[in-house]
């Protein structure tokens, strides 16, 4: 095992904080707090998983705990004794959940529905040990786009690419999306993907950071 000093002066666990999530957004908001990540995707399938909860009427919220939890326990069932953080981020507006667009003309979909309304954004995070869930937390962030001509949508899905279909709602607010928001409240970080604070606040109650 290597010490937890050699890994990252504010980390006390003995091993790298596994993140169940191929974000980079998340990564990088883990990394740049001072905390050491390994990165082992979960073999889910999201959209198999949320369907039947939504069908349920499920909140848009627990949706977004559900999935999470279910990453960081499928990879922590393959990762004995290590910390696992698995993370989802759902999206609501008007009782309607939007999920990642599978291509150009479903995001193009999505931005025409909410142009010029307010939404709300759910980050969920789970921590995972042995296959049991030690953590579960939500941040909630609530956004309002502006209204959006056609021109403007098509411009922006240029500008954009393939990124669009990297989150829901086909916008990345930290990139091209900021041009298409006229106010939003929440932290900055439960936007991204990953509410910090409170991450760190649990990492802190479990003894794997300096408090």
């Amino acid at each position: 095992m290597s010490d937890a000093a050699d890994i990252h002066p504010l980390w006390l666990g003995q091993n790298p904080l596994i993140l169940a999530s191929g974000s980079r957004t998340r990564y990088d908001l883990l990394i740049s707090a001072g905390i050491p990540i390994e990165v082992i995707k979960a073999d889910i399938n999201e959209r198999e998983m949320a369907a039947p909860l939504e069908k349920k009427q499920i909140s848009a919220e627990l949706v977004a705990v559900s999935l999470a939890s279910a990453k960081a326990l499928a990879v922590s069932k393959m990762n004995l004794n290590r910390y696992v953080l698995g993370a989802d981020q759902t999206l609501a507006c008007d009782g309607v959940a939007l999920h990642k667009p599978v291509n150009r003309a479903a995001a193009k979909e999505q931005l025409v529905f909410l142009s010029g309304r307010t939404h709300h954004l759910y980050s969920a995070v789970a921590i995972a040990q042995n296959h049991e869930t030690v953590a579960t937390f939500v941040g909630t962030a609530k956004l309002t786009m502006r209204h959006l001509s056609k021109d403007m949508i098509e411009r922006y899905l240029d500008a954009s690419g393939e990124a669009i279909m990297d989150s829901v709602g086909g916008y990345q607010l930290e990139k091209t999306g900021a041009h298409l928001f006229a106010k939003m409240s929440g932290e900055q970080s439960t936007i991204l993907g990953l509410p910090m604070l409170e991450t760190l606040r649990r990492l802190r109650k479990l003894e794997l950071v300096v408090d």
